[in-house]
């Protein structure tokens, strides 16, 4: 469901005509190879296309036009590999639209100490000429990421990765559509948000549906599509015996089965690759959605629950920069505290966490929710497994968005949680449970995030760079202190 194959990056390096034609034949060669190193790297999981030396301002204008109408091109790499004068990029960057990373690196690690002459020296002037180029993009206030460090490094490729992947999301973002059956909980106030400030700063719509909608694509699926889906659930999940063929609780199998088809039906048909419902508003439908939530956020769907579509585009932004790495990535909500030592967060939902992040092979349950006025819902109940993660949250602080990310690590539960009937995840925040709690709430961060084991605070930071809002981090060195006076600072930064 996220297809990052025809994803690309522009690799471009700079030069000028000073040099001749024999250098400018070496800097091609020598940027083809390192655009070939990042494409082959196993950490950069989208093509490096080597674009032509650029040596004039038209050249430039022209491939920063070029790259603003490729769909294909998520980002722009540019090194000089020489001086390359910065006012003939001046044009270019004034109109680029995508995002930029600048590798400050040279095609060689070590100075060739016996044999360097002033042919070498003209060659090889990343040292000043990436200078020269950072001026200019620090003059026109570009967001970008500068990477220093030698090409081949892996720490290098690393970095390259993060932010790649990053653009990846940001790409998606620019055409991503969200869809909300029903409206927002009743009286909730950090769920609400300015749609058209989000689409002009992340690019995402957002498109609100009666859930009469969604119940009318419920009512049309076949009896046979149903029955498929209810032999996939009874294979992959551990059923609950109620849930079983013959048991008395099969029929609502059937019904989340139906919800899921339905859902996922009408988020194919109009484009969605995201989405949220409440539990206050489920005329049609059987039961509150569960088990089909979880399941269409394993495929790479964004959800927020109770209408929090600021959290559904996030959770599909994650999603999409975790494509092909280890962990997972699902909607999440601080639910309840243990305060023992360390102390500790029980992370859950209702229903709606994704299975991308279980540690086994979930089980396939039936209760009660309490809430919501409609029939026992069908989820799917397991726990994640230990390691670090992040919890992200993006929140409108009245004339612009904020993100703020906490690194936490997820453990073991003390104790069985037998009567626990939700999908779960136990952690200690950094730097401890006090501080990072204190911090969140200072920073007016939202009760639902994006939890992911697989992404890191820098990915994060990259994505929220590109759409050039305010990133907050809650990590092992944050002191109270100093971040309520960042929080002070950051009013006057991006007011």
């Amino acid at each position: 469901m996220i297809d990052v194959k025809t994803n690309e990056l522009w690799f471009a390096t700079g030069s000028q005509h000073l040099y001749g034609d024999k250098t400018l034949k070496t800097v091609a060669a020598h940027a083809g190879e390192i655009a070939a190193e990042l494409a082959g790297s196993a950490r950069i999981p989208f093509d490096v296309i080597t674009k032509p030396v650029l040596t004039t301002p038209d050249a430039i204008t022209q491939l920063c036009t070029e790259a603003n109408s490729s769909r294909n091109c998520n980002g722009i790499i540019a090194w000089m590999h020489t001086f390359s004068p910065a006012k003939m990029w001046l044009g270019g960057l004034r109109l680029l639209a995508k995002p930029l990373l600048h590798l400050h690196t040279q095609f060689n690690r070590n100075l060739p100490w016996d044999s360097i002459d002033m042919d070498f020296m003209n060659l090889n002037q990343s040292a000043h000429g990436d200078r020269e180029f950072g001026y200019m993009a620090t003059r026109l206030g570009l967001n970008r990421k500068v990477v220093v460090g030698y090409w081949r490094d892996e720490a290098v490729q690393g970095r390259i990765a993060s932010w790649s992947r990053a653009a990846a999301a940001w790409s998606d973002s620019q055409r991503l559509k969200i869809a909300r059956f029903g409206d927002n909980m009743r009286e909730v106030a950090v769920t609400e948000g300015d749609k058209v400030e989000a689409q002009a700063r992340f690019g995402y719509s957002v498109q609100g549906f009666g859930v009469g909608d969604l119940a009318c694509s419920v009512n049309r699926v076949p009896d046979a599509h149903v029955d498929r889906l209810v032999a996939e659930y009874d294979d992959r999940y551990v059923m609950a015996d109620s849930l079983r063929e013959g048991g008395e609780r099969r029929g609502a199998l059937r019904d989340a089965a139906a919800i899921e088809l339905g859902m996922r039906a009408f988020l194919e048909n109009g484009g969605f690759y995201a989405f949220t419902d409440t539990f206050q508003d489920l005329h049609g439908l059987e039961q509150l959605p569960g088990i089909a939530v979880q399941r269409l956020m394993e495929d790479g769907y964004g959800f927020g629950a109770e209408g929090d579509w600021k959290t559904a585009a996030l959770v599909r932004a994650m999603k999409v920069m975790g494509v092909g790495l280890g962990g997972g990535t699902s909607f999440m909500e601080d639910y309840t505290y243990d305060f023992g030592e360390p102390a500790k967060v029980l992370g859950a939902h209702m229903l709606e966490v994704c299975p991308s992040i279980a540690a086994g092979t979930p089980s396939c349950e039936i209760h009660p929710l309490s809430i919501g006025g409609k029939s026992d819902p069908v989820r799917l109940v397991f726990t994640a497994p230990e390691g670090r993660a992040v919890n992200a949250s993006v929140v409108q602080t009245g004339n612009r968005f904020r993100m703020i990310v906490n690194e936490v690590d997820v453990v073991k539960p003390d104790r069985e949680l037998p009567r626990l009937p939700v999908a779960r995840a136990i952690w200690v925040p950094n730097p401890d449970l006090a501080t990072a709690a204190a911090a969140w709430i200072y920073a007016g961060g939202a009760h639902h995030t994006g939890f992911s084991q697989s992404l890191t605070t820098e990915h994060l930071q990259d994505f929220a760079e590109m759409a050039d809002v305010e990133c907050l981090c809650i990590d092992k060195s944050t002191q109270l202190r100093q971040f309520r006076n960042e929080l002070r600072w950051n009013l006057s930064a991006y007011r």
